[in-house]
């Protein structure tokens, strides 16, 4: 009954046009931050410490850009409740996409590299530019709402993919490789672990921060390619994502390597327009501030 509420509320939100939606989300900019102050400390605190060489003045535009685009990203991911493949492919648009496509009809499956930047959930409809014999898997994190998790599922695989939980992606991957499966996997990489599983540390927005492995243990055993995916925001409701190979001998790297690679081509995304990045989550908690040179 509360899924069907709430799937009922996300279709009907998701039937108004783009230029009312950004009406309303200009109008609801001034109430969650200032009023709500929607993790407003966490936010500073991020930006703060990942620009240690700006001001405070320049630190509080790239904040209010952030929320503006926060709210822009949550009311856009709400579309893919209807938008048809059609309207998608003409707003999230994929480039180098024959780089690709050609590793997988040789039989080579994919890992593709995400971050929480630009509209990682649009980021969904990949399958649509890709070669349809491949499986599109995109793997994702649990949510305690069973309703909410259902519903997001849901919207998440409206485009052709198929969701994932984090803790199966072994065993689904295992499943498609004695299948001799072609398959095409999106991880968003830059989840931030629990401080138990804080192993491996690595530079990155002037943190030494710890980084889940996962993803490139898996590529690596499985004998998978793998590329990063830099988005850009063209303007509201338009977005450019580019496939880049991280490196053509993967088994030729060092352990942690190709992590390293990822988190060094993320950075230099976030950084060209830093507002486009998920600064809500506490992603630094078990990190450590690096010190920097005056």
């Amino acid at each position: 009954m509360i899924y069907r509420l709430l799937h009922f509320f996300l279709k009907l939100l998701s039937y108004i046009p783009f230029r009312m939606l950004y009406i309303l989300s200009d109008g609801l900019f001034y109430p969650l931050y200032y009023i709500v102050r929607y993790r407003r400390k966490v936010v500073r605190k991020n930006l703060t410490e990942s620009f240690p060489e700006k001001s405070l003045s320049k630190i509080k535009q790239i904040e209010k850009k952030f929320y503006h685009y926060f709210i822009d990203m949550t009311l856009e991911s709400c579309k893919l409740a209807s938008i048809s493949p059609k309207k998608i492919k003409q707003r999230m648009q994929f480039t180098n996409t024959e780089a690709v496509n050609s590793m997988l009809r040789q039989g080579k499956s994919v890992s593709i590299y995400i971050g929480h930047y630009g509209n990682w959930e649009w980021v969904s409809s990949m399958p649509l530019w890709l070669e349809k014999s491949a499986t599109g898997i995109q793997i994702y994190h649990k949510l305690r709402n069973k309703s909410m998790e259902q519903l997001m599922m849901h919207i998440r695989e409206r485009m052709g993919g198929t969701c994932v939980e984090m803790h199966k992606t072994a065993r689904c991957i295992t499943e498609l490789a004695n299948r001799h499966e072609v398959c095409i996997i999106g991880f968003i990489a830059d989840q931030s672990p629990r401080k138990q599983e804080s192993r491996f540390f690595l530079p990155f927005l002037h943190h030494s921060t710890p980084v889940l492995t996962g993803t490139e243990k898996i590529t690596k055993h499985y004998g998978f390619e793998a590329f990063y995916l830099d988005v850009k925001r063209k303007k509201r409701g338009y977005y450019e994502a580019e496939f880049t190979q991280l490196h053509e001998n993967l088994q030729s790297l060092p352990d942690f390597e190709l992590t390293t690679l990822y988190f060094q081509r993320l950075e230099q995304t976030i950084l060209r327009q830093p507002e486009l990045y998920l600064w809500t989550h506490n992603r630094f908690k078990h990190a450590e501030k690096l010190e920097t040179n005056n």
